[in-house]
């Protein structure tokens, strides 16, 4: 069972987590995905080796899927269909135009939407697009190999309850 080694509660809907290692990264994936309540779009922040992938394979597992999850930086998406929900995985980083980032995410968005499926997007910021039902996890490195992961529900309020400690 996961347990954070540091938690912190900024205000009543921003949660900090410090991670020690790449288990617990993976181990907050899994978290996220059984606890926060028909979620839809989220979008992983930071720099290259931060975790964003290592946190997706823990989101993948909670949703029950068995493949490796790698990143999909080359191909851009990766889709899970055996997930419950399915998995639409997107990495943005070589899109460097905001209009191909948009169009991308888009035409991604549609299909999970048809599908019921949960969209990650890994290096959001390519995006232009305003996204208020995002959940958003930004994720930094932090002194001795730790992680620092911020998550931010979205500014919907009915969608933003949290609750991780069950």
């Amino acid at each position: 069972m996961f347990e954070a080694s540091e938690w912190s509660q900024c205000q009543s809907t921003d949660s900090y987590w410090l991670l020690q290692n790449l288990e617990e990264t993976i181990a907050l994936g899994t978290k996220l995905s059984e606890r926060i309540p028909d979620l839809k779009i989220l979008l992983l922040e930071g720099p290259l080796g931060a975790g964003k992938t290592s946190l997706v394979k823990g989101i993948a597992s909670g949703l029950g899927i068995n493949e490796p999850i790698t990143s999909p930086t080359f191909p851009l998406a990766q889709h899970y269909p055996e997930g419950n929900p399915p998995l639409f995985h997107l990495d943005l980083y070589r899109l460097e135009d905001k209009e191909a980032a948009n169009e991308l995410f888009l035409q991604e968005e549609e299909e999970a939407e048809d599908l019921g499926a949960l969209i990650v997007v890994e290096w959001p910021e390519r995006l232009s697009l305003s996204l208020p039902e995002a959940w958003k996890i930004k994720l930094k490195h932090h002194s001795d190999g730790k992680r620092l992961a911020h998550v931010i529900p979205p500014i919907d309020p009915a969608k933003n309850s949290l609750s991780l400690h069950k």
